[in-house]
């Protein structure tokens, strides 16, 4: 699949809509581009055997256009939020669309299978419908940027217990005590690293 641009940061938003509100197409267009990466994210729920990611990401696209157009900025959301859930209904309205050209639509129905082979069923993808899409997409983004701090900037000892401290990378979050008895080395200077460490870190995103 190809690579989308990353969302904009919320000033970047709220300036972008204040232009687009306006009349800006630019700003429109821009809005659009910055989130193909969200549409993208919905998308794959309903990528199953008999269904092209690409044309998923064609349909959740009018629903985010949709998001766009309709989004009030008085109200206290982000526009991902919103547009979240506009690309969720379209998605959704065509699978049922789909149903209903063949019969009636039943939750149960099938409408096709994971990677896996697994039968996936409507209900599963509406239920699936009050996810926080928009949270889970920003906390991978932040992972991510954790990521590339960690290994750029930590020594090997400083990485290590960074991971298990906050159960990162597939470790077990674990505790001062734990990582001391682990290596055998005081609490305290268990702390030191640790304090040392998310110094290094917070150097290393603030410069």
């Amino acid at each position: 699949m190809r690579a989308f641009p990353k969302p904009l940061s919320a000033k970047e938003e709220k300036e972008c809509l204040a232009r687009c509100l306006a009349g800006d197409k630019k700003a429109r267009e821009k809005l659009i581009e910055r989130n193909l990466r969200l549409v993208a994210y919905i998308a794959k729920k309903y990528n199953t055997a008999d269904k092209d990611l690409e044309d998923l990401i064609s349909i959740g696209t009018i629903g985010l256009i949709k998001g766009i157009d309709s989004f009030d900025k008085s109200k206290n959301i982000r526009l991902a939020t919103y547009a979240a859930r506009c690309i969720d209904n379209e998605l959704l309205m065509m699978l049922r669309s789909e149903k209903k050209t063949a019969k009636d639509v039943y939750l149960y129905d099938s409408i096709g299978k994971d990677k896996e082979g697994n039968e996936i069923n409507l209900i599963d993808v509406i239920e699936y419908h009050d996810e926080d899409v928009v949270e889970r997409v920003m906390r991978e983004e932040y992972i991510s940027k954790l990521a590339d701090g960690i290994e750029k900037v930590l020594s090997e000892r400083e990485k290590e217990i960074i991971y298990l401290r906050y159960g990162l990378c597939g470790r077990k979050e674990t505790t001062q005590r734990e990582i001391a008895k682990k290596y055998k080395i005081s609490r305290s200077y268990v702390s030191r690293i640790e304090k040392k460490a998310l110094v290094k870190l917070r150097k290393f995103y603030v410069k």
